[in-house]
């Protein structure tokens, strides 16, 4: 299960790099604050999924509710000159690094 998903990630980065896509840099705050919220979101599942509480719904919800949430931040900052996803890019950076820690300490664990 783990091979096939690190498989699959993989060619989705390789695939990634090799697309030319190009942003306005109008555009570059939001996507990276959203690239940020799910990335939070991922890892909180699989954090969820090693501790055998993940639900669907839930995730779901997260994601979306993270992702909006974040870009309304940076919108809202935009909008009153204030640089507002700052706090977004710290809660969403800080949980991803304790979800990181958690699921490293879950497989030292188990492995």
């Amino acid at each position: 299960m783990w091979l096939l998903t690190f498989f699959c990630l993989l060619i989705g980065v390789l695939i990634g790099f090799q697309l030319p896509i190009l942003l306005p840099v109008i555009y570059v705050k939001y996507m990276s604050i959203g690239v940020l919220a799910a990335l939070d979101s991922v890892f909180g599942g699989i954090r969820a999924y090693m501790e055998d509480s993940f639900d669907n719904i839930i995730f779901i919800s997260g994601f979306v509710t993270n992702t909006l949430l974040a870009a309304g931040l940076a919108y809202l900052g935009d909008r009153l000159g204030l640089e507002l996803y700052l706090a977004a890019v710290i809660v969403f950076g800080s949980r991803l690094f304790q979800n990181l820690g958690i699921i490293r300490r879950y497989l030292l664990k188990k492995y």
